[in-house]
C-alpha cells in the first residue's frame, strides 16, 4: 500500500472584476476498491456566499459554490491524503471471455450488471461508432479473455498514437483523434472507451493523478505532477479494473483516483459561469507526494 498527500491548486486571474460566479468542482478524491481517502478539504478564495458539498449521481464528491462579491481572482485549493493498494487480478477473472460479457450486457440480469450497463451507451463526449468497433475488432477474436483483449487495445493505442498537447482541445471529437492519431490522456481515454462501448462492453472514464518520479539523482519538483485520465472496465463478480492507455499499463498503486463517470464532461475539475471578467489567466498545479 502507498499513501500520498495530494495538493491541487487552481487559480483564475481576470482582466476585469467579476461580480458573480457559480461553479461546480470535482476535486476531492473518492473511495474505490483499491483506494481510501482521508482528511480531504477544499478551500475557496474569496469566501463563497453559498456552498454545497455532496455526491453526484456517480458517487463522486462535487462542491457547488457561488461568489456574490466583485473579485479579480478565484483560487481553489484541494488537499487530501490517500491510501492506494496495488491492483490484483484473480485467476478466475483472467479467465472471463470478452464475448461472454458482451452477451450478458445485451440483457443484464443481476443488479451489478444492470448498474454497469449504463456505461455501454453513448455519453456527451463518447459516442459508439462502427469506425471505433473496426479499430478495436482485430484484438477481440471470439473466445479471447477479456483482460487480454482490453490490454491489447490499450497497448495499441499507446503504441500507435502520439502524445501531443497541441493537437486537440477539450471538445475534440473521438473520431478526429482516431483519424489523426494525436492527443492527450483525456483523448486516449475517450478513444478507448468508445472502442469498448462499440464492442458492447461497459467502460467508464476515470480522472485522477499519476505520481511523477524524479530522475535518479534529481530532486523531486513540487507542482510538476498533472491531472491524468484513464479507463475502467467492468468484470462480473469482481468489479472495475483500470487501464491507462497513455502509459500502456494496468493501473496500480501509483494512480490516485479523483472521480469516475461516463466521460470528461461529467467530472470536469472546475466548470461554471461568470458575469464579466473579460479575458482571464488560468494556472493549475498538482503535487502528489509519497508519504
Amino acid at each position: 500500500m502507498s499513501r500520498y498527500r495530494v495538493t491541487h491548486r487552481t487559480e483564475y486571474v481576470y482582466a476585469e472584476s467579476v461580480p458573480l460566479c457559480h461553479n461546480a468542482v470535482h476535486l476531492q478524491p473518492r473511495d474505490t476498491q483499491r483506494q481510501k481517502a482521508y482528511d480531504a478539504q477544499i478551500a475557496i478564495t474569496p469566501q463563497p456566499a453559498v456552498r454545497t458539498d455532496r455526491r453526484d449521481f456517480f458517487g463522486n464528491f462535487v462542491t457547488h459554490f457561488a461568489i456574490q462579491e466583485p473579485h479579480r481572482r478565484l483560487a481553489i485549493l484541494s488537499t487530501s491524503e490517500v491510501d492506494v493498494e496495488p491492483t490484483v487480478i484473480p485467476t478466475q477473472v483472467k479467465a472471463l471471455l470478452w464475448d461472454d460479457l458482451a452477451r450478458q450486457m445485451i440483457r443484464p440480469t443481476t443488479p451489478d450488471l444492470i448498474d454497469a450497463s449504463q456505461f455501454i451507451y453513448d455519453s456527451p463526449q463518447v459516442a459508439r461508432d462502427p469506425l471505433l468497433a473496426g479499430y478495436a475488432k482485430p484484438g477481440f477474436p471470439a473466445g479471447k479473455p477479456l483482460v487480454e483483449a482490453v490490454g491489447d487495445l490499450m497497448l495499441r493505442i499507446h503504441d500507435e498514437f502520439t502524445f501531443d498537447t497541441t493537437a486537440t482541445t477539450i471538445g475534440t471529437p473521438v473520431l478526429d483523434v482516431l483519424k489523426h492519431r494525436h492527443g492527450v490522456c483525456q483523448d486516449f481515454a475517450h478513444l478507448m472507451i468508445g472502442c469498448l462501448r462499440s464492442m458492447g462492453l461497459p467502460a467508464r472514464y476515470v480522472s485522477g493523478y499519476l505520481l511523477t518520479s524524479p530522475a535518479p539523482g534529481k530532486p523531486r519538483l513540487v507542482g510538476t505532477d498533472a491531472s491524468h485520465a484513464w479507463v475502467s472496465v467492468y468484470f462480473p463478480d469482481h468489479g472495475w479494473i483500470e487501464f491507462d492507455p497513455t502509459n500502456g499499463l494496468i493501473v496500480s498503486d501509483q494512480h490516485v483516483t479523483l472521480a469516475s463517470a461516463r466521460d470528461y464532461d461529467d467530472v470536469c475539475p472546475v466548470k461554471g459561469v461568470i458575469i464579466g471578467g473579460r479575458n482571464h489567466r488560468l494556472h493549475v498545479s498538482v503535487d502528489v507526494e509519497l508519504l
